[in-house]
């Protein structure tokens, strides 16, 4: 995988946000990841046709509504001053806090990082909401973020 630096993506300043500040260690773990790394990825995981979430079709595993199994609100627990992630969430996510996972936006905006690191700062990833899907390396689970306020819990085939 290629990367940018995080100074070069453009929407970096979610992770400088002064309310949310993400520590000097863990910014150097939010990777995003070159556009033809990104592309790649996408078209392997998340959609060969479709370039955003808002354009799955049929044929898109995203699209089919037997992928999604839990749902609930994360719009809550991201107004809270609590950090932690909505509870069904770590009930059904058992990743070991070192899986590499992959913070998906569209097919040429996605954020390599840890599980942890993404546990400890997902309230920053999710200042744009408008259908990103979290994955990781070699697992089959998925979280997808909707505009809403809701999120979904499924699995890749």
């Amino acid at each position: 995988m290629n990367y940018i630096d995080l100074s070069e993506y453009r929407n970096a300043w979610v992770f400088r946000h002064k309310d949310m500040p993400v520590s000097a260690d863990e910014l150097a773990q939010i990777k995003p990841l070159s556009e033809s790394s990104a592309y790649q990825l996408w078209r392997q995981r998340i959609s060969k046709e479709a370039d955003h979430p808002t354009d799955w079709e049929q044929g898109d595993w995203a699209a089919d509504e037997k992928t999604w199994k839990y749902k609930d609100m994360w719009q809550k627990a991201w107004d809270s001053s609590s950090p932690d992630l909505p509870e069904l969430i770590t009930e059904h996510i058992d990743w070991a806090d070192n899986v590499t996972v992959f913070f998906c936006y569209e097919s040429s905006k996605i954020i390599e990082t840890t599980w942890v690191v993404f546990k400890n700062n997902w309230k920053n990833f999710l200042f744009f909401d408008d259908g990103p899907v979290l994955i990781a390396r070699k697992k089959k689970q998925a979280v997808q973020f909707f505009q809403n306020g809701t999120f979904a819990i499924g699995e890749m085939p």
